[in-house]
Parts: structure tokens; sequence; C-alpha cells
């Protein structure tokens, strides 16, 4: 393509004031958006990473999530600098999300027009703060994996003609593939590409792949992690009953229906069907989105961030068509990033809630252990974990029951087992039976509220309550969780 007509190319709207633009954006959905405490998962890697950095408690030994050392290296770091804080993980996956905005800005470029780098900007950087693609989510995994595979993309498939990139290419890609194992569906279609063009390219790629593992890993070895571990918790565990991934097919079949069709994703679908039409051959982008949708589904949770991983080649391609659109209809460029931006932009009024919550003060909440006001209130849990922290010592062993991470985290308390956040595979539950019964928490907390009677099995319940008839005595209730103590042995004189 020549570009747009003569009134564009007189136009030099820069990527970097459109990126600033969004990462103000970013922030705004990330620090204004309820609950404005750790979200669940932030807090499991904030436990995960306070353990491993000040308590020497490597992960998988001080506890359990399915995420790569990295990220709980990343939470680790923030907590060793900043205390318990959620902002600084934020605030570095905004930037590394804007590095990835400005890479695939890049690849627009360069294998397109600048015109089309600068709609495909606008495509994503928007597209990342929907709601149904985890806008807030931008401490995740993703925001980190992604980006990588942009860099990889951008060095193996534009700068193929130049091999040292290429073994560059495989190092973000490696790095990607560290952050997440999905990475591996986004760099299946750069290595087949690589290849295509150039066999000692694609060679030099692997290399850069490997290398960047190989490092990865035996850091990981030096820091004391165990491998064998890391690819149990990370992977194996993942799959079957009481697994993350353990729903129904309705279940499944309901969550793709909602995440493809009930959401602002469907805004891609006519420049999707345009691109299919205007190229009709398979080409890498074609096969980057076929392997990153059937990633989503093969993972099969269907959680909003996940979404994430097919906004790269989305976006990509629907400014390949406005751009053939544009010059084709010599439409105006500031005219289509206007209707863009209309588009695109997030619908959504919770940074206002956000923002009258912290200048208007809230009605008192209930204390009562009353289960007809258990309401579960996500920002009353920090509330609970600073309670726990101020009543109890340093070095006493504090369990939630249910999925009480953010408790967890805000209390500074190290739980009895490394299953601190409820995960109900068969492995799962017989190592925090074993772990509560060699090592019985000082404080013990279980919740009122529905859903831990509705998402928790009976046979783990069961078993709490069985361990606080035999030890515990009732301490206080605390915005409707139970907080018991244990009863200490009496020492005959």
């Amino acid at each position: 393509m020549q570009g747009f007509n003569e009134e564009n190319k007189a136009i030099r709207i820069k990527p970097l004031q459109i990126i600033a633009v969004l990462a103000i954006l970013q922030l705004i959905i990330a620090f204004l958006t309820e609950p404005m405490i750790f979200t669940h998962e932030e807090a499991m890697w904030q436990y995960i990473g306070r353990n491993w950095i000040r308590n020497s408690l490597v992960p998988y030994t001080g506890g359990v999530d399915n995420k790569s050392p990295l990220i709980f290296l990343i939470f680790g770091f923030s907590d060793r600098l900043f205390g318990v804080n959620f902002w600084f993980p934020r605030l570095l996956g905004i930037l590394v999300q804007s590095a990835g905005i400005f890479f695939l800005f890049r690849i627009a470029e360069k294998t397109i027009s600048r015109q089309a780098g600068i709609i495909a900007i606008s495509f994503y950087g928007l597209s990342l703060l929907w709601r149904s693609t985890g806008g807030k989510y931008v401490s995740f995994t993703e925001a980190y994996s992604i980006t990588c595979i942009i860099i990889a993309i951008y060095y193996s498939i534009v700068c193929n003609n130049n091999n040292q990139y290429a073994f560059r290419a495989g190092f973000f890609a490696g790095v990607g593939l560290a952050f997440r194992f999905s990475a591996v569906f986004g760099i299946i279609p750069a290595i087949l590409f690589v290849f295509r063009q150039n066999r000692k390219s694609g060679l030099r790629f692997l290399l850069g792949l490997l290398t960047s593992i190989g490092l990865l890993v035996f850091l990981a070895v030096m820091a004391g992690i165990r491998i064998n571990e890391f690819l149990f918790y990370g992977l194996a565990d993942n799959f079957g009953a009481g697994s993350p991934t353990g729903h129904s097919l309705a279940w499944k079949a309901q969550a793709f229906a909602d995440g493809f069709f009930y959401s602002e994703l469907i805004l891609f679908y006519p420049t999707l069907v345009a691109y299919f039409i205007l190229n009709r051959k398979m080409n890498f982008l074609k096969t980057w989105l076929i392997c990153e949708f059937f990633g989503i589904i093969i993972l099969g949770i269907y959680a909003r961030n996940h979404f994430k991983e097919v906004l790269p080649p989305l976006s990509l391609m629907s400014a390949y068509v406005v751009d053939w659109l544009a010059e084709n209809h010599q439409a105006s460029l500031k005219q289509i990033l206007l209707g863009i931006w209309i588009v695109f932009f997030p619908k959504t009024i919770e940074p206002l809630f956000a923002i009258k919550r912290i200048f208007v003060s809230k009605s008192s909440h209930p204390v009562t252990g009353d289960k007809s006001t258990a309401i579960e209130d996500e920002n009353l849990k920090k509330q609970i974990g600073l309670w726990i922290r101020d009543n109890t010592a340093p070095g006493d062993k504090v369990f939630i029951a249910g999925y009480g991470a953010q408790i967890q985290a805000y209390s500074e308390r190290i739980s009895p087992s490394i299953y601190f956040n409820v995960t109900q595979t068969a492995f799962a539950k017989n190592r925090l039976y074993a772990d509560l019964s060699s090592n019985k928490p000082d404080l013990l907390v279980i919740p009122l509220q529905e859903r831990y009677l509705t998402s928790v099995g009976e046979d783990i319940r069961s078993y709490i309550s069985g361990l606080v008839i035999r030890n515990y005595k009732l301490d206080t209730c605390l915005y409707n969780y139970d907080i018991f103590r244990i009863v200490k042995a009496k020492i005959p004189k």
C-alpha cells in the first residue's frame, strides 16, 4: 500500500502521544476499578512472593499457585521495596503493556503503513481496557507474555532479513513462555513462518528460545525451585476434577459464548470478515489468530484476561482493512481515529463509583455473624487482614478457609499449608489435610458467606469444622468471618 491521500500524509500524529494517552487510561482503569485492593490473584502472588523474598520460602514451598515464579518475583520485590502494595506491580504491568503497544505499531508500520500502525495501536490499546478482556488486570502474566510475543514476532517476521534479530526474537519468545505456558500458541506461528522464510533464521530463533529457557531454568534451580514441582503445580495439576479447568461442557459452552459473542470482541468481527475476504490465502496473521483462539479453547477457563491473547492479531487485521478502505475512499485519518475511539472506548462507569468511594464515606458494615447479612465485600477483606496482623505475633500461623488469599496477604502471616487458598484436586486436598493436621494454625478464619458453602467441597468444610471443634474457641466475628483461636494445652505445674 502507498498510504493515505495527500491530506493524511500532512498529518503527523505521533504514536508515542497515543501510547501516552492509552497509558493514562490504563492507570484509570487499573486503579479506579473495584475492588480497590489486591485482586484475588494479585494477593496470591503477593503472598508467595513475600514468602520468597522475605522468608526464603521459595515458590511451591512457601505457597502454591499455577503461575510462573517470575510473577512471584515481581510481587516479592515489590513487597521488599514498598511493603504490602498493589500499585507497583500494576504500574510495571502498564509500562510493559505500553511497550507491547509500541512494538505492535512497529509491526504494522513495517508490514502495512505508518498510518496503519497508528490505527492498530488505537484498536489494540483501547481493547486492552475493556472489562471483557480484563482491562483492570494489568499486573497479570498476560501483560508480560503477550508483550514478549509481540516483540518476538516483530524481530522474527519483520526483521527476518537480518539473522541477528532471529536469535533476539527467540530469546523474547522464551521469556514469554516462562511467564505463561499459553505463550506457545503465539510462538508456534512465529516458528513456522521464520522457517518458511529462512531456515537459518529459524535455527537462530530456536537457539534464542532454548537459551532464554535454559537460562531461566538455571536461575530457578540456583534459587532452590524444583523444576518438577513447577511443572506439576503450574501445569499437570491444572487439569481434571477440582482443578481450574474442571468445568462441565455446558459451563464451557456458555463461557465460550459469553467471551466471544456477548462481549466487546464482536466489534472486531466486521473487519475480521473483511480481512479474510481481502486476503484469501493463509498468512501469518490468520495463523496467529487461529492458534491463539484454539489456545483459549484448549485451556478452557475463559477468564477475561485470557482474551487479551487474540487482541494483537485482531488489531493488525483491523488496521489493514481500515487502511485499505481509507486509501480507496480518501478518508480523513482524524475522522477514522475519532470513529475508532468512540466505538472502541471502554463503556464502563466503575471509575466514577471508585472516585465516589474515595471522597464519600460508606455506612458502617455489620460485624455480626448472622448469615442473613453475610454479604461478601471484597474491600473489607483488607480490614480483616489488618486486624489479624495487629492481633497476632509475626511468627503465628494463620489459615483462611476458602478463597481467602486477600486476607492472607494483608495479614502478613504465613499459612500452615502451601494451599493457603482453596484448591480441590485430590492431591491438593490430601496435602491440605496433612498440613493442617501436623501444623495447626494459631488462628483459623472461616467465612460465613454463601460462596464458601457453594464453592468449597463439603469434605473440606467438614474437615475444617472438625478441626475447629477439637482445637479452637471462637475469638471474634469480623465482617461475617468467624475467627477462631487455638486452645493452648495447659502445662501441668
